[in-house]
């Protein structure tokens, strides 16, 4: 097989376990840091004429860990790779697809452009925040999902008469959907938020459905701060849900959110690995299940 899969340094987990999966090792890459914090990154092996993937989330912190894989991309173009498949499975700057207000730039442009002219020949994520997103890409984007695999685990951890599933904004809608059609159409509920452009601060929100007497099933994209999880959760059960559980494919979790959902009414918060949560951001609440299979799957079929 004419396929070597290297590995940025903020998915170094995944990346071995996505190389173990499709039966290749991990190729050697030499990052090198200079004191003001500028990385020279050295591909180690002969990749000429090679189709190459590189696994790197643009996780915390997100211009440092884009930086390092531009600059990995261009030694692996520089170096005479066929194809540079690049699997960025966090996609950072996601949420800045489309200006906001008047002198805003649209970052995820900037980002795509990057991405693009360095030498990327075909993008793979998870759960991005909009559908429209991928036709930013003037390269082929497949745009994979942990919802199948979420769903897979509400089935058997939960009895499926006694839940029902909840977005935790407006904009959750098409994804909370797509869940409920993959248990049978169960009964699901929206929260509507009033939410300050300029701060992202949540003024006021409210529930349309009915949880009274059900167990919660909170389904979103990603936990950043944790705090539009941790105020959902007391909507609803202000609303009379019996307990609350809370599902999203990314872990950014920024600043102090576990600390802030494990002393939530959340009483289990399930992730997938897109990044490599570090120790020091687990916490006893938090469970985290494996995408390896599907992106293994989708390199295979498009190898």
């Amino acid at each position: 097989m004419r396929m070597s899969i290297f590995s940025g340094s903020a998915s170094k987990e995944l990346a071995g376990k996505i190389a173990k999966d499709l039966g290749l090792e991990l190729s050697p890459v030499e990052i090198f840091v200079f004191p003001d914090g500028e990385k020279r990154i050295r591909i180690k092996e002969n990749v000429v004429g090679k189709d190459c993937i590189i696994v790197q989330s643009a996780s915390i912190p997100p211009d440092e860990n884009y930086m390092e894989l531009f600059i990995m991309i261009d030694a692996l173009k520089r170096s005479g790779a066929k194809s540079i498949r690049t699997v960025i499975p966090y996609l950072g700057y996601q949420r800045q697809d489309h200006i906001f207000r008047d002198g805003e730039a649209v970052s995820l442009e900037v980002i795509a452009e990057i991405l693009t002219r360095v030498g990327m020949t075909e993008l793979f994520s998870f759960d991005l925040h909009s559908p429209k997103i991928p036709d930013i890409f003037s390269v082929p984007v497949h745009h994979l999902s942990a919802l199948p695999i979420f769903a897979e685990k509400i089935k058997q951890d939960f009895n499926l008469q006694e839940i029902v599933l909840v977005s935790p904004d407006m904009g959750g809608i098409r994804r909370i959907k797509e869940v409920a059609e993959m248990l049978n159409n169960i009964p699901f509920a929206t929260i509507e938020k009033n939410r300050d452009l300029a701060s992202g601060k949540i003024n006021d929100a409210n529930l349309n459905g009915d949880v009274r007497g059900k167990i919660a099933i909170i389904v979103d994209d990603m936990i950043s701060t944790g705090q539009t999880m941790a105020e959902a959760a007391e909507l609803l059960l202000e609303n009379g849900a019996t307990k609350m559980v809370a599902f999203a494919t990314h872990a950014v979790l920024a600043k102090d959110s576990g600390k802030l959902l494990q002393h939530s009414s959340i009483e289990r918060v399930v992730v997938s690995d897109t990044i490599d949560v570090p120790a020091y951001n687990l916490f006893p609440k938090l469970e985290i299940v494996s995408i390896v299979e599907v992106a293994a799957k989708a390199l295979e079929v498009g190898s």
